[in-house]
């Protein structure tokens, strides 16, 4: 089977190391030649697109894909996979499985109530709505397809390299309170499973929420990775007193608790770390923030 993903970014990556021994080729995209560089010496074979431009390389690869991921956010209010590559994707003669990571910022603001997926989605903010607007692309043009295209949306990403233990180790780390607000997040080990059992297991346009069981206050997570390192945790900080970017800011808007229940009965994921506690020993175990 081969697989081509379109960003090979961080999830991506992670979703390869585990389970590159499931395909037989695999390629993707990449934004600069430092990075295809460093890629092929790990045997993935990687292309330049930037949204726009485009190495002609990946027209024959997606006609040899079985599978493909898509990792790249909106441009605007178009995909850029789709404005380049719908109609050799449309026609790729192999393919049969399409993987579409979205997030769960599409839901909006619950008030801290439960969603899942058959909630209708509110976005807050533009980049959500235009995310919104690409999952239904991706929809549409799997509707009469002759492959199944899966949207996945996913929480907060944390795992190697990038999770609160790393904060709390250079300095970084904020334990903002804005009472009453949750979120969701989901280790990359578990995203990895779910693409994996939906590559194995394709169900026609379905949505998939990719989350843990345990949706918590943000600084919860900071004070138990300060916990684990046997470090003080830093000092509480009111939402409205926090030095933080527009769009770490723009996350605060959102405060829901997303359900999961349909990864597990539709695609038999038992979460690997279903909580934020779980993900964070397993880490600091594998010699994480040491």
């Amino acid at each position: 089977m081969n697989l081509f993903v379109f960003g090979l970014g961080y999830t991506a990556q992670q979703f390869i190391a585990l389970y590159r021994h499931r395909f037989t080729e695999i390629g993707g995209t990449v934004r600069s030649a430092e990075k295809a560089q460093a890629l092929a010496s790990t045997g993935i074979k990687a292309y330049h697109f930037d949204g726009s431009d485009f190495d002609p390389g990946i027209v024959d690869r997606l006609s040899q894909a079985d599978a493909l991921l898509v990792s790249v956010p909106p441009k605007g209010e178009t995909d850029p996979v789709l404005e380049q590559f719908s109609k050799v994707i449309a026609s790729a003669p192999r393919l049969r499985w399409v993987g579409y990571l979205s997030t769960v910022g599409v839901y909006g603001n619950a008030d801290g109530a439960w969603v899942d997926e058959t909630t209708p989605p509110n976005p807050a903010t533009l980049r959500s709505r235009q995310r919104i607007a690409a999952e239904r692309q991706w929809l549409a043009i799997g509707e009469n397809a002759p492959f199944s295209v899966q949207i996945f949306r996913l929480a907060g990403i944390y795992g190697p390299g990038r999770n609160a233990l790393l904060k709390i180790v250079d300095g970084t780390a904020q334990r903002i309170v804005k009472p009453g607000q949750v979120f969701n997040r989901i280790h990359t080990e578990d995203v990895a499973q779910v693409l994996m059992a939906s590559v194995a297991h394709p169900n026609r346009n379905a949505i998939y929420n990719v989350t843990d069981d345990e949706p918590g206050p943000p600084q919860d997570v900071i004070a138990y990775a300060a916990q684990l390192l046997g470090r003080e945790p830093p000092p509480e900080v009111p939402f409205d007193q926090a030095d933080q970017s527009p769009m770490a800011r723009s996350f605060y808007e959102d405060n829901k608790r997303v359900r999961n229940e349909r990864i597990k009965k539709e695609l038999g994921i038992a979460l690997r770390h279903p909580t934020y506690r779980d993900g964070l020993r397993a880490l600091i175990n594998s010699g994480e923030g040491r």
